[in-house]
């Protein structure tokens, strides 16, 4: 997968003019090469810089927004694996509202269209839709293609400083649990020493 991931950044930078259009694209063979969002968002931002990161993720999240609307209609099966997931995580009976899934679109490990599942259930149509998810997309698209511009323009040094910062907090909020074998905490005795 990271392999598939590079080779195609690698042929996105070689595009030249079509590079944009192949950027929007990526996104939307993003969900049959099991890529994260975040992971194409950062690449925008290394790619392009902030702002022209951002419109492209935009344009191509909504895009893969708007095929995952026509896909779970035309197989209902799916949606009703998408539900039973739903129902599982969040509740069956618990609707969201746009800004409660623009903020949970934020967190890397709440699947995107399970989010956009969300949506359709609240929206009225395709075009209420399209507008939600447009909006909701705003905020991932914008912060994560910041933070790869960022991350493109530190030098190895501030990149391993901040490396050498986290690694404490790594360390600290580790799960702490202290294993103590049966024998000591029962101060269990052999036949032989009594």
């Amino acid at each position: 997968m990271e392999l598939m991931g590079n080779y195609l950044l690698a042929f996105i930078e070689g595009g030249g003019l079509f590079a944009p259009i192949l950027f929007i694209s990526f996104h939307l063979l993003r969900p049959l090469l099991f890529l994260p969002v975040i992971f194409i968002c950062i690449s925008g931002g290394i790619l392009f810089g902030a702002i022209a990161g951002t419109v492209y993720s935009l344009i191509g999240i909504t895009l893969s927004s708007i095929i995952f609307y026509f896909f779970v209609y035309k197989m209902p099966k799916s949606m009703q694996r998408f539900q039973k997931v739903k129902g599982k995580i969040i509740g069956k009976q618990t609707a969201l509202t746009t800004s409660q899934i623009a903020l949970l679109r934020l967190i890397p490990f709440i699947h995107f269209h399970l989010l956009s599942l969300c949506l359709l259930e609240i929206s009225s149509g395709l075009k209420d839709y399209t507008k939600s998810s447009f909006l909701t997309n705003i905020p991932i698209a914008f912060i994560y293609t910041s933070i790869g511009q960022w991350i493109s323009n530190l030098t190895p040094l501030y990149i391993g400083l901040s490396l050498l910062i986290l690694l404490p907090f790594v360390y600290l909020l580790r799960r702490k649990e202290i294993y103590i074998k049966w024998q000591d905490f029962f101060h269990v005795q052999t036949r032989e020493g009594t």
